[in-house]
């Protein structure tokens, strides 16, 4: 095995994991919507689309295009989608991710106007084709920034989950709006990720959830408080069992989503001086990382590389 020290710096590239990004991010420069619809119309049942949509949503400039698109074909759920995300992801730049109090009056009232537009976009979208699993994780995004409520948010989780029972991106979505910090609970939440946890199958993305949860709760503490909440028992026990399902399982499922959930548990198994386990997580990434969690920890980078070369050492 390499030495710490030697291996590479963190690759945060989506696309490195995920060549298609690079394509989707070309084709909506371009534009090239033909081959975008080309490209979604033959991807397999019971793919998370809404990588896709995520991936398109992000290019900058796109809504001018898609706007055009949505107006020459009113009933494209998929461009509907597409043109909904972004006129989320436009909303929240200008909220930004800072916590409710240190967002402005006028942060807010621009990040809802783009809200009710994309409600406007999306509710078409899911009512044309209510299976459509982007649109529906899409809308649980507007539901939590135009605060609809713990009721409205779950209404919609379960419309997704008729469909699509294990989704990964709605089940994360949903979780944030759980979470204290969107007026929910941390019983809710930590019932939630376990629920998601025991009802996927075993090497799913899904036990993730768990790590996130406690990530989340992590977060919320300062000072020694952190420390004590991951000497907890049951806390390293949950991890333990979530991971062994999920990020640690011979057959851990490389979806959409899986560089983050191995991230999850390999910092907080760091964090918890567990660096048998962590070091498992970074041996399966190798060089790849995701913004988050890494971001919780400091400069992602710096965070990634200590605590890699820590674990790689003594794990």
């Amino acid at each position: 095995m390499s030495h710490p020290s030697s291996l590479p710096p963190p690759d945060f590239e989506l696309a490195s994991a995920f060549p298609e990004a690079a394509w989707l991010r070309q084709a909506a420069a371009a534009p090239d919507w033909a081959a975008i619809r080309q490209y979604a119309d033959t991807l397999p049942h019971g793919t998370d689309r809404s990588f896709a949509v995520r991936v398109l949503s992000e290019v900058p400039g796109s809504e001018g295009w898609l706007r055009e698109v949505v107006a020459a074909a009113p009933d494209d759920v998929l461009a509907l989608t597409v043109l909904g995300a972004r006129e989320v992801h436009i909303g929240w730049d200008i909220r930004t991710s800072a916590r409710a109090q240190q967002v402005s009056r006028e942060q807010f009232a621009g990040l809802h106007a783009h809200l009710r537009q994309a409600e406007q976009l999306l509710i078409r979208a899911t009512a044309l084709d209510p299976s459509h699993d982007a649109a529906w994780v899409e809308r649980l995004t507007t539901a939590m920034g135009l605060q609809l409520g713990q009721n409205e948010a779950r209404r919609r989780y379960d419309r997704l989950a008729r469909h699509h029972p294990h989704h990964f991106s709605g089940q994360r979505r949903l979780l944030q709006q759980l979470c204290p910090k969107w007026s929910g609970s941390w019983e809710a939440a930590h019932d939630f990720a376990r629920a998601c946890l025991l009802g996927a199958p075993e090497g799913a993305l899904n036990g993730c959830l768990v790590a996130e949860v406690h990530m989340e709760r992590w977060l919320d503490l300062r000072g020694q408080e952190r420390e004590e909440y991951l000497r907890q028992g049951h806390v390293r026990a949950e991890l333990v069992e979530a991971a062994e399902r999920s990020a640690l399982h011979p057959g851990f499922h490389r979806g959409y989503g899986w560089v983050s959930a191995q991230g999850y548990f390999a910092a907080l198994f760091s964090l918890m001086g567990d660096t048998a386990r962590a070091a498992v997580c970074f041996r399966r990434l190798g060089n790849l990382a995701s913004e988050y969690p890494w971001r919780y920890l400091g400069d992602p980078s710096d965070a990634y590389t200590r605590h890699r070369d820590t674990a790689l050492a003594r794990g």
